[in-house]
């Protein structure tokens, strides 16, 4: 814990990834930086009378962390997050944060913010990101206005809903976008401005396990269902990344009606952008005919947003029914009231 006498406290926990990684002997970088090696880097954060605390709750690659990796940290955030601190921090690697924050997002119900960061450009490298970022998350964490908003994302000044936010290059700072609705807000001369917040939040009873499996299955050119049959009969849940507006060949379609009489299949878009459709076209393949078959609409989630949601609600043993009206409320194209649970059960008034 940091000595400055301040009433602003956050807690960092440290899981690895780019942003704590260093030359590794047999070539390249690897992680290897504590989080008091972090918090010490970060040029000016004594300036921000903010109180420190870390754990370094895990060290590797994002590439590398499981779902049950993310369940014990949300437990961990629970259990440290008392009433007298402001927010928690997260640092892991960039390849999996669009994932693991939603997760946590789902999972975490106080009003203390989650604000999850991590680096493009590892500490070896000129122009390195991450003490920048951390700082930022830090100023993110213990702003008022943070508070009721879940999981967080902030990278390059911008601050991202968990839910909308997406990593669109492989190398590029700039890479993290939300590219439906936008960032909620930006970092400026060291301040978090907010422009706009989340109207809701919606959290599940359960955490799911890395025993429950979920593919993804991308549908592409002439594909003729190879795939879906090789995977349909050891998943317990399917998330169909579709062509346009969430479409896939007609000579699947007699495949994919056959898995959802058996397990949910989740219907997204590959685009990356913008929310699947309904009622628009009626060609064997098209989205309205897929609904009508029982497929579930996913809305504006993306297809690995929309499978760590299926997760969530597979843990919670939800039936169809249940699924279906779920993913209407995440997916924003039915009322809130029809997720499935209380929302908001710590927000504040």
């Amino acid at each position: 814990m940091s000595s400055a006498a301040t009433d602003r406290r956050v807690i960092i926990f440290a899981l690895g990834g780019t942003i704590a990684m260093s030359a590794s002997p047999t070539g390249g970088v690897a992680p290897a930086l504590s989080a008091e090696q972090l918090i010490a880097a970060i040029p000016g954060l004594a300036d921000n009378d903010i109180a420190v605390e870390v754990v370094d709750f895990r060290q590797m690659p994002g590439a590398s962390l499981k779902i049950t990796d993310i369940t014990a940290l949300a437990d961990a955030i629970r259990q440290r997050l008392t009433e007298e601190i402001d927010g928690a921090v997260v640092t892991q690697g960039t390849d999996t944060i669009e994932e693991t924050a939603y997760l946590l997002d789902l999972l975490h119900t106080a009003p203390q913010p989650v604000v999850v960061t991590g680096a493009m450009r590892n500490p070896t490298l000129a122009g390195a990101d991450g003490p920048a970022n951390l700082l930022a998350a830090i100023q993110t964490a213990v702003h008022p206005r943070s508070r009721g908003q879940g999981c967080l994302v902030v990278l390059g000044d911008e601050i991202h809903a968990a839910r909308r936010v997406r990593k669109t290059h492989t190398t590029s700072p700039a890479t993290f976008q939300s590219p439906n609705g936008g960032p909620l807000g930006y970092i400026v001369e060291g301040r978090p401005r907010l422009l706009n917040q989340l109207p809701r939040r919606a959290a599940v009873p359960a955490a799911p396990g890395d025993d429950i499996r979920v593919a993804i299955i991308t549908m592409a050119l002439g594909d003729d269902g190879t795939t879906l049959q090789a995977v349909g009969d050891h998943v317990d849940g399917i998330v169909v990344a579709g062509l346009g507006a969430g479409h896939v060949p007609a000579q699947v379609v007699p495949l994919l009606e056959a898995l959802a009489d058996k397990i949910p299949v989740v219907l997204a878009s590959r685009t990356g952008g913008g929310s699947t459709l309904q009622t628009t076209y009626g060609f064997p393949g098209s989205e309205r005919d897929l609904i009508s078959r029982g497929l579930i609409p996913a809305g504006y989630l993306d297809p690995v947003k929309a499978r760590i949601l299926l997760l969530t609600l597979l843990a919670a043993n939800c039936d169809r029914s249940a699924i279906t009206a779920a993913f209407g409320a995440e997916g924003g194209y039915r009322d809130t009231e029809t997720w499935p649970w209380p929302t908001d059960p710590d927000k504040d008034n």
